[in-house]
């Protein structure tokens, strides 16, 4: 245990007795508490639909199916991400193509993206990567110049914004990820949102094995095969819960993100990433850029502070440089040096002021 935690769950009394409420309940599998947590997504992000899933890797495989997206076709992904971005590719059956991205801000090279675009390309799929939004203008410009599809991996990204427009909203799917590090958390779990009714229609009939309602005397039918992405409403209660005090937790969290930046201004070995000009980063991870990474990693958690990797460079590992469904594009330079100098510092619900000072302080002694 680590005496500053990266993140912690907040798990209030509230939230025990809404599970609780479910226990008693005795209906424990998807039902009315997952739909009051869709409802209350949606009308936070502003869209028309929304559905719970097991994850955020089953319901960006869901949005790939709902678009008709197999073999064949190509999807353009960053490689600076968590390997599910471009595993649902290949899961679907489509060949990934990977690109680098933007040095400054971490999020996908928008250049790039349309460089690699070729007759197969059906899709992208950019990362709001921990909680950066996207920049729209430009996205939706290649969109329309190539006709692609946008799905938006926002795993990080609840509570974001790009020209007051929330995340999720912007998309043509947009998928957000309910893990324990995620300050909306459901254990696990995802959330997927659009306002689309034919993709929402789509995907509600293929996580419930293919089933649709039906004017027969039997009821329902099952017109597709489908599977099982169903969130229970015993996970969805942790999340509802939390939902009502979304406003209150960013708001705190952009405080902390804020006392992070004052305290490391202007501190050697250290540089801070750039915000999307036009954006409100919701920080879900908080995360600077300095030398010798590992080494600094490994002696802040000597100390009892859970420091950790941002996230990964794909073409470094086998599954998608050794892979006939991947093609990697460009040499991946930016990706390689976020990979190798980004680390996550901690930031949770009830931090003080005072252990982030301790968290800056140990940096500092570290890398001076």
């Amino acid at each position: 245990m680590f005496e500053i935690p990266l993140i912690k769950p907040l798990i209030t009394d509230k939230v025990k007795q809404r599970v609780l409420d479910v226990l008693d309940s005795g209906y424990l599998t998807e039902g009315p508490v997952t739909r009051q947590f869709e409802e209350a997504i949606a009308d936070y992000c502003g869209v028309s639909h929304c559905l719970a899933v097991t994850s955020c890797t089953t319901g960006l495989e869901l949005a790939l199916r709902a678009l008709d997206i197999g073999p064949g076709d190509e999807v353009i992904v960053p490689d600076y991400t968590y390997p599910a971005t471009a595993s649902v590719v290949n899961i679907v059956g489509a060949t990934a193509v990977i690109v680098d991205i933007d040095p400054a801000t971490m999020l996908i090279n928008y250049g790039a993206l349309e460089s690699a675009i070729t007759e197969k390309t059906k899709a992208a799929i950019p990362v709001s990567l921990f909680g950066n939004p996207l920049d729209w203008d430009r996205l939706n410009a290649i969109k329309m110049r190539h006709g692609l599809f946008i799905v938006e991996d926002s795993a990080c990204s609840l509570g974001s914004s790009y020209e007051g427009a929330m995340t999720g909203s912007l998309a043509d799917i947009a998928v957000f990820s309910h893990h324990p590090r995620k300050f909306i958390t459901t254990g696990e779990g995802g959330t997927i949102a659009t306002n689309n009714e034919k993709f929402a229609d789509w995907m509600q009939s293929y996580k419930h094995f293919g089933m649709e309602s039906s004017q027969s005397r039997a009821g329902t039918q099952f017109s597709r095969i489908g599977t099982n992405y169903k969130m229970s409403n015993l996970l969805a209660a942790i999340g509802l819960e939390q939902m009502g005090l979304i406003d209150e937790l960013l708001t705190e969290r952009r405080e902390q993100a804020d006392t992070y930046r004052k305290l490391l201004s202007g501190a050697p070995d250290i540089r801070l990433p750039e915000i999307t000009q036009g954006g409100k980063h919701s920080w879900q991870t908080f995360c600077v850029f300095t030398e010798n990474r590992d080494t600094v990693m490994a002696a802040m958690r000597d100390k009892g502070i859970e420091a950790q990797i941002g996230t990964y460079s794909l073409h470094m590992h086998p599954a998608y440089a050794k892979n006939e469904l991947v093609r990697i594009e460009g040499n991946m330079a930016c990706s390689r040096y976020a990979y190798e100098h980004a680390l996550a510092l901690p930031l949770f619900h009830g931090m003080s002021e005072r252990k982030q000072e301790l968290v800056v302080k140990s940096l500092q002694e570290i890398t001076s």
